[in-house]
């Protein structure tokens, strides 16, 4: 942090001390700032397109064992290649807004295929997250939040 402040009292100094010189300088420097965040701001929207074209189905199943009673099917309708796929669950009642999952420091974080290709499926069975006292599973919709992956071309 100190580096920091030191640096940007210098370049505030040389800016002042010299303005022919460091201006054009600080000109570029601001335009090539300007391009990177511009391509990460890029990459990033292309990311969250990929991730909106996942279609993530949850619901209880009896086919699925006891201690994991919660189907997930998911499909990528991306057009790349889903790697390291992660999430978290939540909890809600029918046309409520209020996760009924225990938050906790520990919250869990379901793991997917290492690798999804376009316009696969995955299905599993999987454990709940920790319902606050007073509701049953039966009566909740489920949902996978916080998605994490990679998307490669």
């Amino acid at each position: 942090m100190l580096i920091g402040i030191v640096l940007i009292l210098t370049w505030l100094i040389l800016l002042l001390r010299y303005p022919a010189k460091a201006l054009p300088i600080s000109m570029a420097a601001v335009a090539g700032l300007g391009l990177v965040a511009s391509w990460v701001l890029w990459q990033e929207r292309a990311e969250e397109r990929r991730f909106a074209r996942l279609e993530i189905q949850l619901r209880l199943d009896d086919r699925c064992p006891a201690d994991r009673p919660l189907a997930i099917s998911v499909r990528n309708g991306a057009d790349a290649v889903l790697r390291d796929f992660a999430w978290q669950l939540q909890a809600f009642r029918p046309g409520d807004a209020i996760n009924l999952a225990q938050p906790s420091y520990d919250h869990p974080r379901y793991l997917g295929p290492t690798e999804l290709q376009p316009g696969a499926q995955w299905q599993d069975c999987l454990a709940l997250p920790p319902i606050r006292q007073g509701y049953r599973a039966q009566s909740l919709e489920f949902r996978a939040t916080n998605l994490r992956g990679t998307f490669v071309d």
